[in-house]
């Protein structure tokens, strides 16, 4: 058995000065702290490691193997975690979706976590939501609002059943044409009515994307356009494979042992057959758990969330 901790990573920024100082992110100085326990305990890997370890013959890694990887392409990420990387030479595994790079678009889950830091009761948009289930009833055949509540509130890690609610209504559950007017309605009333302005501020471009290569940085594929790939038919999903292959080419990744970190965590068979055949060589999930690299699928690796692991420099002391 060899197991190997892959830790993810989303927004981690200095949230007590920001505009959102409630927004769901791993503050900076947890961070640091995260770093110190993690060197204390384990040994930072690259991903070229990884993808020749898991072939058939390939070197095994260290003892107390661990991986870094940062989804979504979030300028957090270059301005906060490179230089704290760059200073313990450590590499990290970067996954930018294409859209919000080339098109300046915000990402819907992304406009609903920054709605969700700027309105102090979720209670306030569950009734919203309820109001243009209401209104929508008939033409999308919706279920009754307390019915979906019921479903969709309960077993989060992270949140209150209002959240839980909120987020997975207008993340998947409603359809998606309805879902997507209502998060852009909340985001210009909450957030901002300049959509590529924010994503600027948001998101890396193309320059800061290279400048993680200059660095030594690792950068995959993160999808074209941020779907569920598992939602998709067969050709949505060869489009938006190659459509990210061609952005990572033009950012200089090759196309060669290239790594898959899917959106939301979502794939299925059809997909994983696109990727063989494309050349990918690591597939990562949102499963919670360690990797056994000896048995997992090197498509199908499970990661652990930041949450998972203490972010104290005094923890990494005791």
């Amino acid at each position: 058995m060899q197991n190997l901790t892959i830790v993810m990573y989303h927004y981690v920024r200095p949230l007590a000065d920001s505009r959102y100082p409630e927004l769901k992110a791993l503050e900076l100085d947890r961070f640091r702290g995260q770093l110190a326990h993690i060197d204390r305990h384990y040994h930072v890997v690259d991903m070229e490691q990884l993808i020749a370890a898991v072939r058939p013959d390939g070197e095994p890694l260290p003892e107390n193997p661990l991986l870094l990887t940062f989804d979504d392409g979030y300028m957090d990420h270059f301005e906060h975690v490179l230089p704290l990387l760059s200073e313990r030479g450590w590499q990290g595994s970067f996954f930018p979706p294409a859209c919000s790079v080339v098109d300046r678009r915000v990402l819907d889950v992304n406009k609903l976590h920054f709605v969700l830091a700027s309105v102090s009761d979720p209670e306030i948009l569950v009734k919203y939501v309820y109001s243009a289930m209401n209104e929508a009833r008939d033409r999308f055949g919706l279920e009754a609002n307390e019915a979906m509540f019921a479903r969709l509130a309960g077993d989060s890690r992270y949140d209150d059943p209002c959240t839980a609610f909120v987020k997975r209504a207008l993340q998947r559950e409603l359809p998606e044409a309805f879902r997507t007017t209502l998060v852009d309605e909340l985001f210009s009333q909450y957030v901002s009515s300049d959509e590529q302005d924010f994503a600027a501020e948001l998101y890396m471009s193309e320059k800061e994307l290279t400048g993680l290569l200059d660095a030594g940085m690792f950068i995959g594929s993160h999808g074209c356009q941020h779907y569920w790939l598992n939602s998709l038919d067969r050709q949505a999903q060869i489009e938006e494979v190659d459509n990210s292959l061609d952005f990572m080419e033009r950012l200089g990744v090759s196309r060669k042992d290239w790594v898959m970190c899917y959106p939301y965590g979502g794939y299925d068979e059809s997909l994983l057959g696109i990727l063989r055949s494309r050349g990918c060589a690591i597939g990562l999930t949102t499963e919670v758990r360690v990797a056994d690299i000896d048995r997992c699928d090197p498509l199908a690796l499970p990661r652990l969330d930041t949450n998972d692991l203490p972010t104290s420099a005094a923890s990494a002391a005791e």
